[in-house]
């Protein structure tokens, strides 16, 4: 977040086989506890998941491609080369950038590759001056999804039984925690997904989609801090729709929607998912446009706020709206749940949770205080700009 494809050891929230509007249910076994006796295979040995997962590989350099061995992957010109090539420097840019913010902390970073074709960076900085934790994670994997993923991944009816459906999926995830309660929280992801047909389907067309969107969790109020976060992402989408905003910042706020509480994580932005009605060259330069607004979004803000005086009032109420995030992450986020469910990479799946979070029981802000009108402002959403 959010959300994912953590079969393919990526980080949880960097591809949403899970579509952005639909949801997906297990399937409910009913057992007679006494007549039920397991089948052999289950006799002998532990249970496992019916979802494969292939465990990473540790590498000590970047490649200069995760592409390698993949059609097409020779041809710079070809959408996924070029969208790797895309998030790669859009990690380098944000890191460079969050490191210079913070004026002396910088990132670990862990090269991994995965044996079924593909790899990632994911990149973590750590209790610096600026940032409690920063993650910024690009991951190229493609391979064979198993066919119990892709009716998790895209609500198949169980009557439909798939064969292994080849897939390619690439993204940037990032989520930005800093230490100071008057800066915002930033989550940003923006990713490519490719299928192709499943292999006892011969002769379905692939299947390509973007998703990604850019949104803003504060713990206290500057509407001119707001207004600006929300100004830049209308810029990047007017570029190219005059509708991708206002449908984007709905689908935001619907999205990050903390049910069990009746507010949202935050104060919105945007989000889109299974994005393909437009033109592939047009969605490519519209990811490429959002992805390079992140830093003149954000950075602004945080320089005017990462150095304010504050209280422990101020800083405990921070760590309780970082409980809510740690709430919809681990609840709702679809990735997030299924990557931890299927036993993916979990530093990955992770990594969007802060260091540090409160829970305090029946918590109630005082009526008309900026904590109060922060509380407000999640559960009834507004226009910004």
């Amino acid at each position: 977040m959010m959300h994912c494809a953590s079969i393919v050891s990526a980080p949880s929230y960097a591809f949403p086989f899970l579509s952005g509007s639909a949801s997906t249910t297990p399937t409910a076994i009913s057992l007679t506890k006494r007549s039920w006796k397991p089948p052999p295979s289950m006799a002998k040995g532990p249970v496992r998941a019916t979802v494969s997962i292939e465990k990473e590989t540790p590498e000590a350099n970047r490649p200069e491609t995760f592409l390698r061995g993949v059609d097409e992957a020779q041809s710079s010109t070809s959408v996924r080369a070029r969208f790797e090539k895309m998030i790669r420097e859009a990690q380098d840019t944000v890191c460079s950038a969050l490191e210079a913010a913070d004026g002396g902390a910088q990132f670990k970073e862990d090269v991994w590759s995965r044996p079924g074709g593909g790899g990632g960076i994911s990149r973590v900085l750590q209790d610096g001056a600026v940032w409690e934790k920063a993650g910024v994670n690009v991951s190229v994997v493609y391979g064979v999804m198993p066919p119990d993923a892709y009716r998790a991944a895209k609500g198949v009816p169980t009557d439909q039984k798939p064969g292994p459906v080849p897939f390619f999926a690439a993204g940037i995830s990032s989520v930005l925690h800093p230490k100071n309660p008057f800066a915002p929280t930033l989550h940003f992801n923006y990713r490519y997904f490719e299928t192709d047909a499943p292999k006892d389907a011969p002769g379905a067309p692939r299947q390509w989609w973007f998703g990604g969107g850019t949104d803003l969790t504060p713990a206290y109020i500057f509407e001119e801090d707001v207004k600006h976060f929300h100004s830049i992402q209308k810029q990047a989408c007017d570029k190219f729709e005059p509708t991708f905003y206002p449908r984007f910042k709905k689908w935001c706020d619907d999205y990050f929607y903390i049910k069990h509480r009746g507010e949202r994580r935050g104060l919105g932005g945007i989000f889109f998912d299974d994005l393909n009605d437009y033109d592939q060259e047009m969605l490519l330069s519209f990811a490429t446009e959002c992805a390079n607004s992140v830093i003149p979004a954000y950075l602004p803000i945080i320089e005017k706020r990462k150095d304010l005086p504050f209280n422990d009032h101020q800083k405990a109420w921070q760590q309780l709206r970082r409980g809510r995030y740690v709430e919809f992450n681990l609840v709702y986020d679809r990735g997030t749940t299924f990557g931890l469910k299927t036993g993916g990479r979990i530093e990955s799946i992770l990594v969007s949770l802060p260091l540090t979070a409160r829970w305090e029981y029946d918590h109630k802000p005082e009526e008309g205080s900026e904590e109060w009108k922060l509380l407000d402002a999640c559960i009834n959403p507004k226009e910004w700009i």
